[in-house]
């Protein structure tokens, strides 16, 4: 199919239509913007892995395409490659109906002044400007070829919104104060540079993950002194932020899976599996962990192994014995499976609270309070921040 004008308006209008009976696209002014937005326009081409690893591409000239682009999912649309030679990803198109999940929940008001983190493709600042007019939608990028890239797409429609170069930790200070600050992307930490830039009583929605799969959405509340507010009940996830324009290296593990701290669990070894009580492990990590596999066996990999820049890390087994428990190996400073069982075992004993029992507080010092139910209730975590 060729993205003529009554095809792709046809698309959009299917894909908010999937989106609203989902319970997704909820407020008219968002299904507006879905419907008036060519979502082809930012995607004239996107990636798909092979089995092998090996990246191929598919662009207009190619059947199925247009069809892709307005189905309901994410796109990777960027790749660069590393000192090693390796292809990764650096920008995507997010799925739709995240972005819409997204936008809804920042419950976004006529008037409001918006900053996007991550400005990717430009399909979402497209979505902002419609709904809210180019003079108060701004949005930021460290690739420059992205920025350079969507600016000239959204000309295309005549859409003019503020696009800067920046690292978006950094925020976009010379057009503060804002109403919204969304980001499109995870970060480790909340940068309380953002706090000044967002009027007391403003909200960011941010994908906050210390490490791989380690975190949620959190909508805050910025307070005259802090940050505060509820992780989204639906798990989402994000690339993560770049501090500069390259292609970002890949870390982890370097040795042989052999120490003599040895046990075994009946925990699955892969971090999305427990995926609210991984992030509460990050509260006992002394780093970013890395996460990654070795050894190989006629079912797949042997195992499952975690390591922090302190030359901490553990392994833990693919296969389960007969009894259903898993060989774990350790080493380094900090026996990284004993912290994330031990963490496991209060989140079971407190009932297994899912994303929207858990809360954050972020103040100007920094310190990230995570914690259940309540502010002020007795239970809680500090995450370290890098």
């Amino acid at each position: 199919m060729t993205a003529t004008t009554s095809a792709w308006h046809e698309s959009a209008h299917r894909l908010a239509e999937e989106m609203a009976a989902s319970g997704i696209l909820r407020s008219p002014a968002w299904r507006d913007a879905v419907e008036a937005v060519p979502r082809h326009v930012f995607v004239p081409r996107f990636y798909v892995q092979q089995p092998d690893g090996q990246w191929t591409e598919t662009s207009a000239d190619d059947d199925g395409w247009f069809a892709a682009v307005y189905r309901n999912e994410p796109l990777v649309t960027e790749l660069a490659t590393t000192t090693k030679g390796n292809r990764v990803t650096v920008s995507s198109s997010t799925k739709p109906g995240l972005m819409v999940r997204m936008l809804e929940a920042l419950d976004v008001q006529d008037g409001h002044r918006v900053l996007e983190v991550g400005t990717g493709t430009g399909y979402n600042a497209a979505l902002l400007t419609h709904r809210l007019g180019a003079d108060r939608v701004f949005s930021v990028d460290i690739g420059a070829s992205l920025v350079d890239a969507a600016r000239c797409r959204l000309d295309r429609l005549g859409l003019a919104p503020t696009l800067a170069v920046a690292n978006g930790a950094e925020g976009l200070p010379a057009h503060a104060p804002f109403d919204r600050i969304i980001a499109t992307c995870s970060l480790p930490s909340i940068p309380w540079a953002w706090a000044e830039q967002v009027r007391e009583g403003g909200l960011v929605l941010v994908d906050l993950k210390p490490s791989t799969h380690a975190g949620n959405l959190v909508l805050l509340t910025r307070h005259a002194d802090r940050f505060e507010g509820r992780f989204l009940p639906q798990w989402a996830g994000f690339m993560a932020m770049r501090n500069t324009d390259r292609a970002p290296e890949a870390t982890g593990f370097v040795g042989e899976v052999n120490a003599s701290r040895r046990s075994s669990t009946r925990l699955e070894p892969t971090p999305w599996s427990s995926l609210v009580p991984w992030f509460l492990a990050q509260t006992r990590f002394p780093g970013e962990v890395a996460f990654g596999y070795r050894g190989a066996t006629s079912s797949g990999p042997e195992w499952a192994v975690f390591s922090t820049p302190d030359g901490s890390w553990s392994a833990v087994g693919m296969q389960a014995d007969e009894n259903g428990r898993r060989e774990t190996r350790q080493g380094g400073p900090v026996p990284l499976w004993d912290a994330f069982d031990e963490i496991h075992a209060t989140w079971d004993a407190l009932g297994g609270p899912a994303w929207d029992r858990l809360g954050l507080t972020v103040t100007p010092d920094e310190r990230h309070r995570i914690w259940l139910d309540e502010p002020e209730g007795s239970v809680g975590w500090d995450l370290l921040v890098q």
